[in-house]
């Protein structure tokens, strides 16, 4: 199979890839970028082209799509600071008594 060929990839897997790359043109992104990001991707969470069919080949991990857009899980660099120097001051308080 040459390289660039997606006929081993199942139709979850080609939607998947157009849906991620309409996100990055919508952002300003060439099509060959978004195309090339939106399959890297897909191989990424997917592990490459799998064949269709119930139970075969190893489940999506969505580690990469379950990323893109979100805010950092501990809040924002400030809301992390302040967190830090209130942990902080408390075992310095608990430290002197």
């Amino acid at each position: 199979m040459p390289r660039g060929d997606k006929s081993s990839y199942t139709d979850k897997q080609k939607r998947k890839a157009e849906h991620i790359e309409e996100g990055y043109e919508k952002r300003g992104t060439s099509h060959e970028e978004a195309e090339r990001r939106a399959w890297a991707t897909v191989n990424k969470e997917s592990g490459g082209g799998n064949k269709s069919g119930s139970g075969r080949g190893t489940p999506d991990t969505h580690v990469s799509s379950s990323r893109g857009g979100k805010a950092h899980k501990s809040g924002s660099w400030e809301q992390r600071s302040a967190a830090a120097r209130k942990g902080w001051e408390t075992r310095r308080r608990h430290a002197l008594s």
